[in-house]
């Protein structure tokens, strides 16, 4: 479904992303681990054609993107729904609005828009809030309408960047639980960047931990805990410390 093939990345000479290769198989959730800086994000905006590649292929569906011009990714971004940090969502209109964006052009009856509009935000467990604005919605809730206008269009690939950054862990689990619920529901391949060490490994079918620019290890859950691979070992056991001195602060 999504494969990168030897992708460079170099924005005024800086190294960003140098050799990166994958492949996501259709219906997975592949989790991409790294340190803050380490291009995880970036590879997200490469896979939505938002940025192109120095060097390398990009394939989505077969379709090799990296050289396409800004008419035909307008027709691979209505397969890739792409799930923001911070749910980027429209302050100045309601839920409503924010969930059908996509649709703002389509020749639609208001009883129509607003169906559609139920219909998505039941999927991720949302109900009765179409006429609420975004200030008056929880880090949470946020996140899952954000989630809502990402499926709207019925994407082939969701695209979700550090989904449970700043949600509290009850909270968290709902929205990684959502991300399962979805690729059984709409059958979406995932990629997930996230730094929710206990989360990835919750919910991924592989996961690849990316270092100075390069994928350093691709592996299942299973692989990833029991490998002796001392690069991965480091990053896993560092992670795991700074997330329990996060919870004590709490």
């Amino acid at each position: 479904m999504l494969e990168l093939r030897d992708v460079g990345y170099y924005p005024d000479g800086i190294t960003v992303l140098d050799g990166v290769s994958f492949s996501v198989k259709k219906g997975q959730i592949f989790v991409i681990m790294g340190t803050s800086g380490a291009g995880k994000s970036t590879i997200l905006r490469l896979i939505n054609g938002l940025i192109k590649p120095d060097r390398g292929e990009i394939f989505v569906d077969r379709e090799e993107i990296s050289g396409y011009n800004e008419k035909k990714l307008i027709e691979i971004r209505k397969k890739v729904g792409m799930v923001f940090q911070s749910a980027a969502l429209f302050d100045s209109l309601t839920v409503a609005e924010n969930v059908g964006f996509a649709w703002r052009k389509d020749r639609i009856s208001q009883a129509e828009f607003r169906k559609r509009v139920a219909d998505t935000l039941k999927v991720v467990g949302l109900e009765g809030i179409e006429d609420r604005m975004p200030s008056e919605l929880s880090g949470g809730m946020k996140k899952r309408v954000g989630l809502a206008r990402a499926i709207a269009m019925r994407p082939e690939v969701l695209l979700y960047d550090e989904p449970t950054s700043g949600l509290d862990p009850v909270t968290s689990n709902t929205i990684l639980g959502l991300i399962k619920e979805l690729r059984q529901k709409l059958g979406v391949t995932s990629v997930v960047v996230t730094h929710d060490m206990q989360g990835a490994l919750a919910i991924a079918d592989q996961v690849a931990i990316l270092s100075q620019g390069k994928i350093a290890y691709v592996g299942t859950v299973e692989e990833i805990k029991n490998t002796s691979d001392k690069l991965v070992k480091s990053f896993i056991n560092g992670l795991e410390v700074h997330e329990s001195h996060l919870s004590e602060a709490r």
